[in-house]
């Protein structure tokens, strides 16, 4: 019975870290199976990463490592209070200026050279496929489809339920003109009412050429995928968005590795870095950065300013909500690389110097 419990609850709870889910029972359809066949990252059947990446760390097991998450977490998990946080009324931005918002954890709006991007959203109440598991903290879930303006390119990193909320992007398909996802995630959204022509599906290392002067590059990070316990059937990724006014890098979910010194040497130094920075553990850093190695990313990006996200809505790891935040503070004061930390729903103006960001997170 306890073996049960254990199994139900890898599949359920911990399952938001370690998560890989099938295709709901979809399909590949030929062309896009055949693709993903071509790909140079997918061997033995499934995606790999560029290095050698163990869901756990040499020295760590599995089921000790459950355990723990399930039933030694840190007292401080949830907020006692609510999340601060701002509503903006997105429809109403000037269209000039180059701005973003932060809605908790990886979900946030671009609207950079008059180009209007959203990336990862996830505004139901539970980041999982099963309610009552991975509620959002109070106060972080401000935001929902009906907030937004129209939409010219929706961006999903990766298809685990943290990034990609099916009530969510259907809610959002009426306002979105095109969809960037790495390859195999379109079978999702082409299930949930997108049609093929609105998605631009990729593989690693592509460039596309976006409206007004907006180059898209598409890019590696050390991750995993899927909506089961089937892994790696579709493509996890990185962006680096090219704008007239700067560089800005949407690194999705993953480890630290060799790509991020690669990535800067080819395409740095970065103006505005967007690197997770929480739902860490040791035992899993080959897959999630610890906020030592969420810096090191940024300084082998070569970037100008760091924001870190993956935090602040969800409870996907052990350690204390705000600890990512504070961690990440502490680390950063001996060698500061200028941090942007906004409140849920705050406005912050793109490539405009440094700002003295409060730490909200203690109030």
């Amino acid at each position: 019975m306890l073996y049960g419990t254990l199994l139900a609850a890898t599949a359920l709870v911990a399952g938001g870290i370690f998560l890989a889910q099938p295709v709901l029972g979809q399909a590949f359809p030929n062309d896009r199976r055949e693709r993903i066949r071509q790909s140079p990252h997918f061997k033995d059947g499934q995606f790999q990463n560029l290095e050698y990446t163990p869901a756990f760390a040499e020295g760590y097991s599995p089921w000790k490592v459950i355990y723990k998450f399930l039933f030694r977490k840190n007292p401080n998990n949830i907020p006692a209070q609510p999340i601060p946080g701002i509503q903006t009324n997105l429809k109403s931005l000037p269209p000039d200026g180059n701005r973003l918002v932060w809605f908790g954890h990886s979900s946030y709006y671009l609207q950079i050279a008059g180009v209007k991007m959203l990336i990862d959203p996830v505004f139901s109440n539970y980041a999982s496929p099963v309610p009552g598991f991975t509620k959002a903290f109070a106060g972080a879930n401000r935001y929902t489809a009906a907030d937004f303006p129209e939409i010219d390119y929706l961006f999903i990193t990766h298809d685990h339920y943290d990034h990609l909320d099916k009530a969510t992007v259907k809610a959002l398909r009426p306002k979105v003109k095109k969809v960037v996802c790495g390859l195999g995630v379109g079978v999702h959204l082409e299930g949930w009412g997108y049609a093929p022509e609105q998605l631009i599906e990729t593989d690693w290392n592509e460039t596309h050429s976006l409206q007004n002067g907006v180059t898209l590059h598409t890019l590696p990070t050390r991750h995993f995928s899927g909506r089961g316990l089937k892994r790696n059937g579709t493509l996890w990724m990185s962006y680096l968005l090219e704008t007239p006014a700067g560089k800005i890098f949407l690194g999705g979910d993953g480890g630290y590795g060799k790509h991020f010194a690669r990535i800067g040497a080819q395409h740095g130094p970065i103006d505005f870095a967007i690197l997770e920075n929480g739902q860490y553990n040791p035992a899993w850093h080959n897959i999630h950065c610890l906020p030592e190695e969420t810096l090191q990313a940024a300084r082998d990006l070569g970037a100008k300013q760091l924001m870190p996200v993956h935090n602040s809505k969800f409870a996907l790891a052990p350690h204390a909500w705000n600890e990512p935040m504070q961690e990440l503070t502490r680390l950063n004061s001996g060698n500061p690389i200028p941090l942007v930390r906004p409140k849920i729903g705050e406005v912050v103006e793109l490539f405009g110097g440094d700002k003295d960001w409060p730490q909200w997170w203690l109030e």
